[in-house]
C-alpha cells in the first residue's frame, strides 16, 4: 500500500497530540495516511503496553488512518543506530510516503528528540540504493520522502509553518482522549504525571487555538521543517 503521508511517533499518542488534526484534515482531502509507533510506551507510569495497543487502535479508527504499525523499540532506550535505522527504512520503503511527519526536534521526553533525529536520518538513508532491505523475503526498492516535517509537542517550539485545522480539532481531541489511561481522569487512583493533569489536555487545545489566532483562524497545528517551504505564488498563503 502506497501512502501519501506516514507519521512516526516515539510513543502511541505522540502523533495524535502533535498532528492529529492535520492528519484528519489530510484524510478528508482524500490522502492516504499511516502511523508508525516506535515503542509501545511500556515505561509509562499509567496503563500498560497491552492497554496502549488497544487505545492506539481506537485512536487510529477515529482518525481514519489506513494503517498503523508498532516497531516494538525499547521505550526510553532505543538509539539512533544502524539496527533501528534499518527498521524504519523498511517502513519507508514499504509505504513509499511523499511526506513524513515525526517527533519534535527537541522536547521534554528524551525519546521525542531521539525519535525525531532517528526518523529524519532514516528518511535520507532510505534513498540510497546500496542499502539493501527486504520484507517477507522481497527485496525493497529505494525510496526517499520528498518532505520531512516535525510536529510540536511539550515545548513551545516556534513553528516554521502552521496548518488551519479549525474543522478537525474535535476529531483530534477525541483521538487524544482515546488514550484514557494516559490523560486526565479525576477518578483515577494511579500516580499523577505531567501529562495527567487537566491543564495538560487543556493546553493541547489552547495551543491550537493560539496558533489559529495568529493566522486568523480558530485552530491550527504547527510544524518545523528541514528545508525551505516552497509556494507556487504569493496568494497561496493565508
Amino acid at each position: 500500500m502506497k501512502l501519501d503521508i506516514l507519521a512516526f511517533g516515539a510513543h502511541p499518542d505522540d502523533v495524535e497530540l502533535g498532528c492529529g488534526a492535520t492528519i484528519a484534515k489530510e484524510i478528508s482531502l482524500g490522502k492516504k495516511v499511516g502511523i508508525i509507533d516506535l515503542t509501545r510506551g511500556e515505561l509509562g507510569t499509567r496503563g500498560s503496553a497491552d492497554l496502549r495497543d488497544i487505545e492506539a487502535a481506537n485512536a487510529a479508527n477515529i482518525l481514519g488512518v489506513s494503517v498503523r504499525e508498532n516497531l516494538g523499540f525499547a521505550d526510553g532506550f532505543f538509539v539512533n543506530d544502524k539496527k533501528h535505522q534499518l527498521e524504519i527504512i523498511k517502513m519507508i520503503r514499504k509505504y513509499q510516503p511523499e511526506i513524513v511527519l515525526c517527533n519534535a526536534i527537541d522536547d521534554r521526553h528524551i525519546d521525542h528528540g531521539k525519535g525525531s533525529t532517528l526518523v529524519s536520518d532514516a528518511c535520507f538513508l532510505s534513498g540510497l540504493m546500496k542499502i539493501e532491505t527486504e520484507i517477507e523475503g522481497d527485496t525493497q526498492e529505494k525510496w526517499r520522502p520528498k518532505l520531512v516535517y516535525h510536529y510540536i509537542q511539550w515545548k513551545n517550539i516556534k513553528p516554521d509553518f502552521v496548518v488551519d485545522v479549525s474543522e478537525f480539532i474535535e476529531k483530534k481531541m477525541k483521538a487524544v482522549y482515546a488514550y484514557s489511561s494516559q490523560f486526565y481522569d479525576p477518578n483515577s487512583k494511579e500516580p499523577e504525571t505531567p501529562i495527567t493533569s487537566k491543564n495538560f489536555t487543556d493546553s493541547v487545545e489552547y495551543r491550537a487555538r493560539d496558533l489559529g489566532r495568529l493566522i486568523g483562524v480558530n485552530y491550527a497545528e504547527g510544524f518545523t521543517t528541514e528545508r525551505y517551504v516552497a509556494i507556487e505564488n504569493l496568494d497561496k498563503l493565508i
